[in-house]
């Protein structure tokens, strides 16, 4: 299942058609419009109905809205068990997708360690 931005479409379209070739669920959320609440909700809901597999974020990089949307795997974390289900997150750039580690998502949430690091 990949879990888009749902501004990705049109900001690259090339982009968004190569993840509509690996994959029949893609589904897009604007976090400007749906609470992120509502989005790691449903997100679960589906997760744990369906046996899936992978799990894969895509955003529009510099999105202060889209980044929300890499937060939703530790808000999942915290209820449900993921072990078994492989998660990916990408940035879409012009130079294509970025693959984000987990511990940069986290430390875009904190930055006062985030200045730490930097210092």
């Amino acid at each position: 299942m990949i879990i888009i931005g749902s501004c990705l479409e049109y900001m690259f379209p090339k982009i968004y058609n190569e993840l509509n070739e690996i994959s029949e669920n893609i589904y897009d959320v604007c976090l400007e419009d749906t609470h992120l609440n509502m989005v790691i909700t449903k997100i679960a809901g589906m997760v744990a109905r369906k046996k899936c597999k992978e799990l894969t974020f895509v955003t529009v990089d510099k999105s202060p809205h889209c980044v929300q949307l890499h937060y939703v795997v530790k808000e999942l974390e915290n209820i449900m068990d993921l072990k078994d289900i492989k998660i990916k997150n990408y940035v879409a750039t012009s130079d294509g997708l970025i693959e984000i580690p987990i511990e940069v998502i986290g430390l875009s949430k904190n930055l006062a360690k985030l200045k730490e690091k930097l210092n």
